[in-house]
């Protein structure tokens, strides 16, 4: 059995999946790669993963499926591996070969000792274009390095940091046991890859090594603010899900820090809809604001006192025209402190 399956979703990839596949490849037998064309048309994709799989039998595979948007080619990959641990890389993004050899071989050696864990961690980096000096997200003072722990060892975790599909290696039955399944023809599954699973998750691992590069730069990229504005219907969509998770949730018996961290997390997508409809500044945004924080409120009272009492609840819901310009302010402070979009 391999240690580690990686799905990579591509859709119309041609240019850059290469790129992403082989920083992989010197990881070996150890690992599968699964690359899921997700219908793609417009270019090689379908052609470029049956030429790595003909290359490379028994670490490549190629899987082609009707378009169902990027939350159902991390299904499939889901579905199709093998591996005792998953990892999702985009095809526009692409891992330091060098941290891949080390997490695999230090989740070789947990499986050997027969110490599991549920979940790996390690950094990513914001790799934007024209930006020289790259920012690392790592979690250097918030969870013990290289050894197992649990939740209970969680430090405080910044409103800068947070785990995303970037940072995860999930053991595969971890994921399975979650019940997770994305949804289709949505971006920004990836919060609700980071975020349903983590109840189940009780073992974790943490690695400081900059693993992901996180491609930012492209004009068509989910990311882009334009083109997030466009689609954000479906950052509603998402946010309704992660509002769900957590009200049907039972956090009984479960550590404490495991739903402070969902909270905290929450809360951060919550702004980040909230600031994209401010900055939209139509008429329909600014309702459809309201009606985001509704939903909230009447899906479960209690997380709506906590969210809307938070400083980010507080600062996306400033009164009037002149409280929509500071919080827009506000999170464009943030969008250049951060370098995100």
């Amino acid at each position: 059995m391999k240690i580690l399956t990686v799905a990579i979703p591509c859709y119309n990839s041609e240019s850059y999946m290469e790129k992403c596949i082989k920083s992989l490849l010197p990881a070996g037998e150890d690992i599968e790669i699964l690359i899921v064309d997700d219908g793609s048309t417009k270019d090689r994709t379908a052609q470029v993963a049956d030429r790595y799989e003909e290359k490379y039998p028994g670490i490549v595979r190629a899987i082609h499926q009707e378009n169902g948007g990027h939350g159902e080619a991390v299904n499939t990959g889901i579905r199709n591996a093998t591996g005792v641990y998953f990892k999702v890389i985009d095809s526009d993004d692409w891992a330091d070969t060098k941290a891949l050899k080390n997490i695999v071989e230090t989740l070789k050696n947990l499986e050997a000792d027969n110490t599991p864990v549920d979940m790996m961690l390690a950094n990513f980096i914001y790799d934007k274009v024209g930006v020289k000096r790259k920012k690392v997200m790592h979690f250097r003072h918030v969870f013990p390095k290289d050894q197992i722990f649990e939740w209970s060892a969680m430090g405080h975790m910044k409103e800068t940091q947070y785990i995303l599909m970037h940072n995860i290696f999930y053991r595969r039955e971890v994921l399975l046991e979650s019940g997770m399944v994305l949804p289709k023809h949505t971006f920004y599954v990836d919060n609700i890859f980071a975020f349903q699973p983590f109840p189940n998750v009780k073992k974790l691992y943490y690695m400081d090594v900059n693993f992901y590069h996180y491609y930012i730069g492209r004009e068509d990229q989910s990311v882009n603010e334009q083109i997030m504005i466009s689609r954000i219907d479906q950052q509603i969509k998402v946010n309704k899900i992660m509002i769900d998770i957590v009200a049907k949730q039972d956090f009984t018996g479960l550590d404490k820090k495991v739903k402070k961290y969902m909270l905290m997390y929450l809360d951060k997508i919550m702004t980040v809809t909230s600031s994209l409809l401010l900055v939209s500044g139509t008429q329909e945004n600014l309702r459809k604001k309201k009606e985001i924080w509704q939903y909230l409120k009447e899906t479960d009272r209690s997380l709506y006192l906590h969210m809307r009492t938070s400083f980010l609840g507080i600062s996306m819901n400033l009164p009037g025209r002149l409280g929509r310009k500071i919080s827009v302010r506000g999170y464009k402070l943030a969008q250049k402190l951060m370098g995100f979009n």
